[in-house]
């Protein structure tokens, strides 16, 4: 059975990854055989999507919580019966004293990938306070990882991997209603207001590629935002644009819907 690749191919945002998955789906298609994917993030997700038009696969995503933000995909024939399965997934925990230097989910994640891991061996990752964090990752990481010793700069980190059940999960994020006035609508602005981060730290995550806007590459701190555009950040949620308001001072009053 021909998958009709080019065309897709010529219609995505990550054609590494959307190669990687019709190679998968061939497979599946042609030896009738369900596999997993590894974890994709939210804007590889965004653009698999686009494998949904097609009629002979069947998709399930799974990223060991609800809400995943990276998840695995499951691709499988149609006119096949399935079990509905959970993905192939493992618990981690990562603990360190982080009292006196913080780390962001980053550290840890560039900690791990330091240890001969692959970043998409590794999906949602979450800060538990300043004992270190938690993760999910393939049984494969997982195996690996397991009793190694990694570092955050000068904090040891000791890999202990456990059950899914085991994991303390973050807390659900809680749509939260934001008001803020700003001299501009640039996205900087009111990223910065948003997500609570300062403007040099919102101009570092557009440079390493983790701020999206729409769950696209966006490289232009100073781009004008609209109503109705969506700032994704990696771990930490999106933040809608519902209203934007010229005041008298001509300044702007923006809202934003924080999940």
């Amino acid at each position: 059975m021909t998958l009709p690749r080019d065309a897709l191919l010529a219609v995505s945002d990550h054609r590494p990854v959307m190669a990687r998955l019709l190679d998968q789906a061939e497979e599946v298609l042609r030896t009738w055989q369900p596999s997993w994917s590894p974890f994709l993030s939210g804007p590889e997700l965004e653009d698999a999507g686009k494998l949904e038009a097609l009629s002979e696969l069947r998709m399930v995503r799974d990223g060991g919580r609800e809400g995943a933000e990276r998840c695995r995909l499951q691709l499988s024939r149609r006119d096949q019966e399935t079990n509905s399965e959970s993905a192939p997934l493992c618990g981690l925990r990562l603990e360190g004293n982080f009292l006196f230097d913080r780390a962001e989910p980053d550290d840890m994640r560039q900690a791990l990938m330091r240890l001969d891991v692959s970043a998409d061996a590794i999906g949602d990752l979450w800060l538990r306070g300043d004992r270190g964090a938690q993760a999910i990752c393939t049984p494969e990481a997982g195996e690996h990882l397991n009793g190694l010793t990694g570092q955050v700069r000068d904090v040891p980190l000791l890999l202990e991997t456990v059950p899914l059940e085991a994991l303390q999960w973050p807390a659900r994020r809680t749509p939260r209603l934001l008001r803020s006035v700003e001299a501009s609508c640039r996205l900087d602005a009111i990223a910065s207001a948003g997500f609570g981060l300062s403007r040099s730290k919102v101009t570092r995550e557009i440079k390493e590629g983790r701020l999206r806007l729409n769950w696209g590459a966006i490289r232009q701190a100073s781009r004008d935002l609209k109503v109705g555009d969506q700032l994704q950040l990696q771990d930490r949620g999106s933040v809608e644009v519902l209203s934007l308001t010229l005041t008298k001072r001509e300044r702007w009053r923006v809202e934003m819907m924080s999940r």
